[in-house]
């Protein structure tokens, strides 16, 4: 199992089991070097069950990011219920390390697969992950990005990409 993955995953589950954030002093002295916006989503059955995330690092380390991010997914989602201990076997993560994100002058220097977009408005700030199933154009990206944003359609905003590497 890829390394971030199983750190989400141990994360969530001890947790929800025992109420306990994980320890980061037994991970690889390279792993913890590391810092980056970290986004966790969970899925059960192949439905989202939670997603939360950082644009830019927070924490010390990615491993703290990861196990923060993990947890806030599992239980702070405001989408879901906080995830149950019986549910715990049927979860799969991903976790998306972050590039940093780049201001961009227009929506035609998007691609939704490769991109991810943050769009910013005052304080109001909308991120959307690249890659997501029925996000096909840039158009429905930005749309989408300045919904969950609150950004209303004549409302100015400035519009940032970055990339992922997405570990499932």
């Amino acid at each position: 199992m890829d390394k971030y993955i199983e750190l989400a995953k141990k994360a969530v589950e001890k947790y929800i089991e025992v109420g306990k954030v994980l320890s980061n002093k037994n991970i690889l002295e390279e792993f913890i070097k590391e810092k980056a916006g970290v986004f966790v989503s969970i899925k059960k059955k192949g439905k989202l069950r939670g997603c939360i995330g950082t644009i830019y690092p927070t924490k010390n380390s990615i491993v703290e990011e990861i196990i923060s991010n993990a947890i806030s997914s599992a239980t702070k989602d405001p989408r879901f219920l906080p995830v149950r201990e019986e549910e715990l076997e049927f979860l799969t993560y991903s976790v998306d390390i972050l590039s940093e994100p780049e201001k961009i002058e227009d929506i035609s220097q998007l691609d939704p697969e490769k991109y991810g977009v943050i769009v910013k408005s005052g304080h109001k700030t909308g991120l959307l992950l690249p890659d997501l199933e029925g996000v096909d154009t840039p158009k429905m990206q930005v749309n989408i990005a300045k919904n969950k944003a609150g950004i209303f359609p004549d409302e100015e905003f400035e519009i940032y990409c970055f990339t992922v590497t997405r570990h499932k």
